[in-house]
């Protein structure tokens, strides 16, 4: 796999359930190049997982060519003869097997194999995942991450086209999931290997993912670097749905007078900075201001007044929470804070970062 061209690919998805009452996919498109890994996310009940069960042939989309593989129209091609990887949430490893047993299980069921090629792969697969020392030992034995790495040893060995990942590190505790991640990447690099892994967690999809789609109802709302996911989301869905804390969210109107564009409110009255105003194309009206924690100035004298409610460790960051006519303000600072709870302060957010969602929810500068 060179990480070019076609690896895998949806096109206009749709799967009903309940005899059309519910759309769990409408109009899923995706395409995940060879060696590429794509994250699925987005909250409980979006999709990702049905979509990812689509794939893998689990399900039946309501279209015939919504599923190709290297291609080829795989739709209704039965899961066995898709040379794809599953691994799920639960490991699901047989109790009286050893490790070593589980790991080449499904090579033993093919029976194409000689013994001895099986267990070399088990036993190579096991060394890439540092379990080696583990091959004799039986299920009851293992940790929760050695688990995992059993699941991941399994789908390794039968060389799949695709990997593909139903949230695997959720029953994992905060530590071990952070090691997993990490590793679950490095594999995936060492193996360039096409993947596919759903989650939830959007700190796991940032940081493991080389393309992120964001899914919600259904629906397919942005498919892009986690860059361009973080600093241009699509819509406000995706900026309100990706970033901890979440982004500060402002009603406001849009308004020019000659050349000046400016922002304002009932509390406040800002410039559009020259270097946005481009981007906006001659937008009016409405808006939708979204400001990152870590794109709000605190001071003395900011745009707008409050009064620090409450202060939050946050390791090598702060977060200040700034209550203004009624309404919780997001500071993000770096190292202690220059205030304390209690103190009056102004806020001032950075429209150079902002985000401007018009009546639609659409970022008006995407």
């Amino acid at each position: 796999m060179n990480g070019n061209g076609a690896g895998l690919q949806v096109r206009h998805l749709r799967k009903m359930f309940r005899g059309g009452s519910v759309v769990a996919c409408e109009d899923v498109n995706l395409d995940i190049a060879e060696g590429e890994l794509l994250v699925m996310l987005g909250p409980s009940g979006c999709g990702k997982t049905t979509t990812l069960r689509c794939i893998a042939g689990l399900e039946q989309p309501d279209n015939d060519d919504a599923i190709w593989i290297r291609g080829r129209n795989m739709t209704r091609v039965p899961p066995k003869d898709r040379n794809l990887a599953f691994v799920f949430q639960e490991t699901a490893m047989f109790p009286n097997l050893s490790v070593r047993r589980n790991i080449s299980f499904g090579l033993d069921m093919r029976k194409r194999l000689s013994r001895a090629e099986i267990d070399r792969r088990a036993e190579e697969a096991a060394r890439m995942l540092r379990i080696e020392d583990l091959l004799d030992r039986r299920p009851f034995e293992l940790s929760g991450g050695q688990g995992q790495r059993v699941a991941l040893g399994r789908a390794i060995v039968t060389e799949p086209n695709a990997f593909l990942l139903d949230e695997p590190l959720a029953a994992l505790d905060a530590a071990l999931r952070v090691q997993m991640r990490t590793e679950i990447k490095l594999i995936q690099r060492r193996l360039d290997a096409t993947m596919i892994f759903v989650t939830h967690d959007q700190e796991e999809a940032l940081t493991i993912g080389d393309k992120i789609a964001v899914m919600q109802e259904g629906v397919v709302q942005q498919v892009d670097t986690p860059h361009q996911v973080y600093h241009h989301p699509a819509n406000l869905f995706v900026g309100t749905f990706i970033g901890l804390p979440p982004i500060n969210r402002f009603g406001c109107a849009l308004q020019r007078n000659g050349e000046t564009l400016s922002l304002a409110n009932d509390r406040f009255s800002l410039p559009v900075p020259q270097e946005v105003r481009a981007g906006l194309d001659g937008s009016t009206g409405d808006v939708t201001l979204g400001v990152r924690p870590e794109f709000m100035a605190l001071g003395e004298n900011g745009a707008i007044p409050g009064k620090v409610k409450l202060i939050e460790m946050m390791g090598s960051r702060t977060l200040v929470l700034v209550e203004s006519a009624g309404e919780d303000l997001r500071v993000l600072v770096q190292g202690e804070p220059p205030v304390r709870e209690g103190d009056r302060v102004g806020v001032t957010p950075d429209l150079a970062r902002a985000f401007y969602f018009d009546h639609r929810g659409r970022n008006l500068l995407t």
